[in-house]
Order: structure tokens, then sequence, then C-alpha cells
């Protein structure tokens, strides 16, 4: 369901306030069964003659029309999809394949040509276009196997919110805290104390554990039994019993 849209969510078809309305369908098709001129019903919908004979024409003529078959033809009908920026714009296109080739990222790509082609609006594109363009299968523009040129190859586009809640084979921390809700004050990296820690596995089933100051950057590097959590917890407490209290404010 996500494959052809690359995880991005498609925009919502709106129907424009000019159209047809089921409902004025229905009072077509309620006024031909009564026999009712063109012009008798275009002034009873406030509408031009012309407008209500092309639906009539259209949707097989005054014996056969009816409001539901006529309203879901004009909604399939309607989609007339636009050719996007990359697709009518062969110049254009040739340079983003040849950076993204070059393990640019979209956002290097927008930013080199607005300085390199100011003057050219027609040579000028968003990072966001050139990353829907090539998670979006069904434009076909851009392979979308250049996924795997981005920083992080993801083969879907993942919002800022993604959870990998209830995906098969992770670990769901219990009563866990959430990142976004470490209070902001430690992004500046002013007071010793506050920890990120981090697990890195090697070859032959060895593990071992990295916690890093955040102001300081300074790093230990910790020997693990195993990647179990209470070989970490263990692991992880030992070291922090032997810090001053100052130092064990906080742990990411």
């Amino acid at each position: 369901m996500l494959r052809d849209t690359g995880g991005i969510k498609p925009p919502t078809r709106q129907r424009k306030a000019k159209h047809l309305t089921l409902e004025e369908r229905e009072e077509i098709r309620v006024s031909l069964s009564a026999k009712m001129s063109i012009r008798a019903i275009a002034r009873l919908l406030n509408r031009s003659p012309s407008t209500i004979s092309r639906e009539v024409q259209r949707n097989r003529g005054r014996r056969y029309y009816t409001a539901v078959d006529a309203n879901n033809r004009a909604w399939r009908m309607a989609k007339r999809p636009k050719l996007c920026l990359l697709e009518s714009n062969t110049e254009l296109r040739h340079i983003v394949i040849d950076k993204l080739e070059l393990n640019w990222s979209p956002e290097q790509i927008s930013g080199w040509l607005k300085r390199t082609m100011s003057r050219r609006k027609s040579m000028q594109i968003s990072a966001e276009t050139i990353y829907k363009t090539i998670y979006y299968r069904s434009r076909s523009v851009l392979s979308h196997l250049m996924a795997k040129q981005l920083r992080r190859g993801h083969s879907l586009r993942h919002s800022k919110n993604h959870s990998r809640k209830g995906e098969r084979g992770t670990i769901n921390i219990v009563n866990g805290v959430s990142i976004h809700e470490r209070p902001k004050h430690f992004e500046n990296r002013r007071s010793l104390g506050h920890w990120e820690g981090d697990l890195v596995t090697g070859s032959k089933n060895t593990h071992i554990a990295t916690l890093v100051d955040r102001k300081s950057r300074y790093t230990f590097i910790l020997k693990l039994k195993g990647k179990d959590a209470q070989s970490v917890n263990d692991a992880l407490t030992h070291k922090f019993n032997s810090l001053p209290d100052k130092l064990k404010q906080t742990l990411t």
C-alpha cells in the first residue's frame, strides 16, 4: 500500500466547486424521468443549458442516465496528473541525477542550484521535490533505487514521528521515556554529567557500550558480557557508581 508513494501520504483529492455534485445529478435524473427539457432542468439548477446537455450526452443519454454512474465517471475522468518538475525539465533532471550519483544530498543540490544558477528560475528545485520524485514510484522519473544514494537509504519515507512500535524484531522499552521529552536545555551542552549511551556489536558475538558526556565529549568504553538488558544494565550501573555525584545527572 505504501510502496507506490514511497511512504509519502498522497494529497487528498477535492472536487472543484463549479463541478456538478451528486445531488445535482440526482435532480437531473429525476427531471429527465419527469420529461422535463434540458433548459428547464438548467433553470432549476441555476446552471447553463450546455452544461446539462453535455452531462446527459456523455452519460448514455436521457433514457439511461443514472446519477451514481455519472458521478463516478466524472470523479474517475477528473484525474489528470500533471507532469512533475523533473519530468518536464530534462536539463534539470540530468543535473539532479548526476549530483545524486556523486552522493550529494537533495539539500546540497537545491542549495548549489540557487547559488550557481540564481538567474534561471527554471533551474530551481526544492529538496522536498527531489525527495518526493525519488520515493514516488508512480512518477518513474527518478529510479526509486536512487534512495540508496541518500544519507539514510530508506526504501520508504518516514515522518519525524515515525515509530517502529509493533514491528517484528523490535523491542519496546517498558515505561520508557521518549528522547523528545528530554528537557531542551540539554541541547546547549553547558553542564557536565549528561551522558549519551550506545551499544556496539562486533564480530564473534562481542559487544561494548559507550558513554559520552555531552559537554566535554569524554568517553567511556565498557566491555559487555552480552547484549542482553541485564548485562548492559550491570555494566552501566557499575561505571556510574564510580563517578562523582555531580557527573551523574542524566543518561540518554
